[in-house]
C-alpha cells in the first residue's frame, strides 16, 4: 500500500501515515474532539470505541492500520491512554497546534464539571447531608473491583506475572503511609523483574504500519529530556524555593508519569501522595473519585478535583489548573518524544518485558488501593459490603454505564438515608 506523508503540514504526520491522512487545521480537531469531551462516556476502552468511529470510519482522518499503530502508542506509554490515543490522531491531523487542541478539546468538559464539583459540593452536603457522598463512595468502589477484575485478568496472568502482582499489593499494603517512594520503587522492581524473567518475542510488523514519524528527533530528544528533568527536578524545586504550588505540581506530574496499565491507576498514587500527607480528606477523595465516573472524557480530569479542593496550596480553580495541567504535561511530552523511535521500540523484546512486568505489578498496587483507602473508608457497617455487591452487580454483570451507578447510588442514599453517615 503507498504511503506518503501530508505534503502541507510536514508536522501533522505520525507513525503510521498512509492514504487516509489529508491535512487539517486547529478548529477542525478542536471541535471534534470537544464533542467527543462531551459525549464520550465509559471510560478508556470505550472511548477507543468512539475514537475509532468517529476518526476512522466517519471522517477518515486515518486508515485502521494507522489507527491501531497509534492505540499501541497509547498503551506503550505511561498515563491516559485514550487521552494520549487523541493527542496522537491531533498532531497527526494538525501537527503541534492540533495536538493541544486534541488535549483541550476532550479534557474540558469534564475538567469544567470537576472543578465545579469543587465548589458545589459543600452546599450540596448542607443540603442533602453527607449521604450522598457516602453513595459515591459505594459506586468508587465497584469501579475499581471491576476495573481490578479486568486488569488482572490481562495484565497478571501466569504464575510470574500474578506473583509480582500479589508481591506489590502486599508491600503496599505494609508500607501504607511512607509516601510515594515505595510505588516508585515497585514499578521499578517490576520493570527489571519484567526485563529478566517476561522479555516477548518481537512481533511481525505488518507492511501497512511501518512508517517513520515526522516530528524532528532533536525535537523528541529535547522532548523526553524535559520530561525527565522536571521529573527529577520539580520536588528539589518547591522543596528548595519552599513553594506549595511546585510542591502540588510535582505531584501530580509524578503521577501522570507513573501511572502504567490503565487510568484508574492513578488512584493508588495519588492517595498515598495527597490523602496520606493529609492535603485531602479519605472521604471527600473517593467521593469526588466516585462522581469522576459518571462524566464523559478522560478519567485523569479526577485532578481538577483533588487539585482544588486540597489544603496545602491554592485550591480552587488556581490549584485544579495547576493540577491538571501538571498530570497531563507528561502524555504531551511522551508523545512528542516516543513517536519517532515507536516504529523499533514497540517490537524489542526488552521494552515489551520491562512493560509487562510494569503493568503486573500496577495491578497489585490497585488491589491495595482497593483496600486501602476505598474499602476502608467506605465500608462502615455490614450493610454497606451488601451495597458494594449490588453495585458492583449493576457494573460487571448487568453491564450498566458507570455514569448511570454513580448517580443512582448518589441519589438512591441521599434520598434514602435520613441520619449523616
Amino acid at each position: 500500500m503507498a504511503r506518503r506523508f501530508a505534503a502541507n503540514n510536514p508536522m501533522s504526520a505520525a507513525a503510521p501515515v498512509d492514504d487516509a491522512t489529508s491535512a487539517g487545521n486547529v478548529r477542525e480537531v478542536f471541535w471534534a474532539f470537544l464533542r467527543q469531551g462531551l459525549t464520550a462516556f465509559g471510560g478508556p476502552l470505550a472511548h477507543f470505541g468512539y475514537f475509532r468511529r468517529e476518526f476512522v470510519e466517519k471522517r477518515a482522518w486515518l486508515s485502521e492500520a494507522a489507527f491501531a499503530d497509534l492505540l499501541g502508542l497509547a498503551h506503550f506509554l505511561p498515563g491516559p491512554a485514550s487521552s494520549q490515543l487523541g493527542m496522537a490522531i491531533g498532531l497527526r491531523r494538525a501537527g503541534y497546534g492540533g495536538l493541544m487542541a486534541a488535549w483541550l478539546g476532550f479534557t474540558l468538559p469534564a475538567a469544567v464539571a470537576m472543578l465545579a464539583l469543587a465548589y458545589l459540593a459543600p452546599g450540596i452536603s448542607q443540603t442533602f447531608g453527607e449521604s450522598w457522598l457516602h453513595g459515591l463512595k459505594i459506586a468508587a468502589a465497584a469501579v475499581v473491583i471491576q476495573a481490578l477484575i479486568a486488569m488482572a485478568r490481562t495484565l497478571a496472568v501466569g504464575p510470574i506475572r500474578a506473583g509480582m502482582a500479589i508481591g506489590a499489593g502486599v508491600g503496599m499494603l505494609v508500607a501504607q503511609g511512607t509516601g510515594s517512594v515505595p510505588q516508585i520503587f515497585t514499578l521499578v522492581a517490576g520493570g527489571l523483574f519484567g526485563l529478566l524473567w517476561l522479555r516477548e518475542a518481537p512481533e511481525a510488523l505488518p507492511e501497512t504500519t511501518a512508517a517513520p514519524a515526522a516530528v524532528p528527533r532533536a525535537l523528541s530528544v529535547g522532548a523526553l529530556a524535559v520530561f525527565g528533568l522536571l521529573l527529577v527536578a520539580l520536588p528539589f524545586a518547591a522543596a528548595f524555593l519552599q513553594d506549595p504550588s511546585l510542591g502540588l505540581a510535582s505531584v501530580f506530574y509524578r503521577t501522570g508519569a507513573l501511572v502504567f496499565g490503565a487510568d484508574h491507576v492513578v488512584l493508588p498514587l495519588l492517595a498515598r501522595d495527597i490523602v496520606g500527607r493529609g492535603w485531602l480528606d479519605q472521604d471527600t477523595f473517593i467521593a469526588g473519585y466516585g462522581a469522576a465516573q459518571a462524566l464523559p472524557g478522560p478519567l485523569f480530569a479526577f485532578a481538577g478535583f483533588v487539585g482544588a479542593t486540597q489544603t496545602y496550596a491554592a485550591g480552587g480553580w488556581a490549584g485544579g489548573l495547576i493540577a491538571l495541567i501538571a498530570i497531563f504535561l507528561p502524555s504531551l511530552l511522551l508523545v512528542v518524544g516516543v513517536l519517532p523511535f515507536w516504529d523499533r521500540l514497540k517490537v524489542h523484546p526488552h521494552a515489551r518485558g520491562a512493560l509487562a512486568g510494569v503493568n503486573a505489578v500496577v495491578v497489585g498496587l490497585l488491589a491495595a488501593a482497593l483496600w486501602q483507602p476505598v474499602l476502608t473508608s467506605t465500608v462502615q457497617r455490614p450493610s454497606d459490603w451488601a451495597l458494594v455487591a449490588a453495585a458492583w452487580v449493576f457494573l460487571g454483570i448487568a453491564k450498566l454505564p458507570p455514569w448511570l451507578v454513580v448517580i443512582g447510588f448518589a441519589v438512591a442514599t441521599g434520598l434514602l438515608t435520613k441520619a449523616p453517615i
